[in-house]
């Protein structure tokens, strides 16, 4: 009887078992069939308005899709989120095309003459295994080193290389990754010779880097083409000769797993339909009119047509 009582609670254990492995496990696991993980998806932004905005109008377009989206924004700099790529802490990011080469590439970037497809396919094939560029937009921003009419002015600035008689007396803001990186100060040194008396670290050409600028506290800082503040106060972008900043086209960057047809399409229907222009004008929405950024990407998506 001991014997048996044996073999009937071993069976009873198998089954139940058997059970616990199919389609009555942990629903949170998603069952066989591939269904429930392989279509969540995580989106995360950089540290700054126009790239959160992005990953809103990224996520909005794959729920609309059918897509189950979590959101991670804001979570910092490529030395935060690429890394969170590469783990699978998140999915998918909004980047940008030539600042993303010269991260992978650690400062070693050609800085002359690349088009925007050279860029575009050069940072593809510098990429970990398991990301992947989806279609770039013509969307473009760029870094700039940017001054106040007065500064511009008083040294007759129109280039980055006007600079370089003046470097030493003036003090350039950033955020404080500008100072390490190539497209930065090391680049700013090694292409144009430029060597600043001082460097100050701000947000990521954001209100603090503004501010500094417009009251003084720096002669020159980095701010993105796309800023809306760059034409509200008067400022000049210096022009780039030797192309320290290469061409930044808006890109969906994805880990491999999670781009199946359903997440591309989607995707590159926003790549298809962003310009810089619209980008400009969604930026200020949200930074100068203090849009919800979650209306703002609701509305675009509808108007384009890529959401109903």
């Amino acid at each position: 009887m001991r014997r048996m009582l044996v073999v009937l609670v071993t069976a009873a254990a198998t089954v139940l078992a058997l059970g616990g492995c199919g389609g009555g496990g942990n629903p949170l696991k998603g069952g066989g069939g591939g269904g429930g993980s392989s279509t969540t998806i995580t989106v995360g932004s950089a540290n700054f308005p126009e790239n959160s905005l992005l990953a809103e109008i990224y996520a909005q377009a794959l729920e609309a899709k059918g897509v189950k989206v979590t959101r991670k924004f804001n979570i910092g700099t490529r030395e935060a989120y690429i890394p969170a790529l590469k783990d699978g802490s998140i999915d998918l990011l909004p980047e940008y095309t030539g600042n993303l080469l010269s991260y992978l590439k650690e400062g070693k970037v050609p800085g002359n003459n690349l088009s925007a497809d050279k860029v575009y396919t050069d940072t593809k094939a510098a990429l970990p295994s398991n990301l992947e560029l989806l279609d770039k937009a013509s969307a473009e921003d760029k870094d700039a080193i940017t001054v106040s009419q007065a500064t511009a002015s008083k040294y007759n600035l129109k280039s980055i290389a006007d600079l370089k008689s003046h470097a030493s007396t003036l003090t350039i803001g950033g955020p404080p990754e500008f100072e390490k990186r190539f497209a930065g100060l090391v680049g700013l040194k090694d292409l144009y010779g430029l060597k600043f008396k001082q460097f100050k670290k701000l947000d990521t050409a954001g209100p603090i880097t503004v501010k500094a600028l417009k009251d003084g506290n720096v002669d020159a800082a980095d701010l993105f083409t796309t800023d809306p503040a760059v034409a509200a106060n008067n400022f000049l972008a210096l022009q780039d000769p030797k192309q320290l900043f290469l061409a930044q086209n808006v890109t969906p960057l994805i880990n491999k797993k999670k781009a199946d047809g359903k997440v591309t399409s989607a995707l590159d229907a926003i790549s298809a339909k962003l310009t810089t222009d619209e980008l400009k004008g969604l930026v200020k929405q949200v930074v100068t009119d203090k849009k919800d950024p979650a209306t703002v990407a609701k509305t675009w998506l509808t108007q384009k047509g890529i959401t109903k």
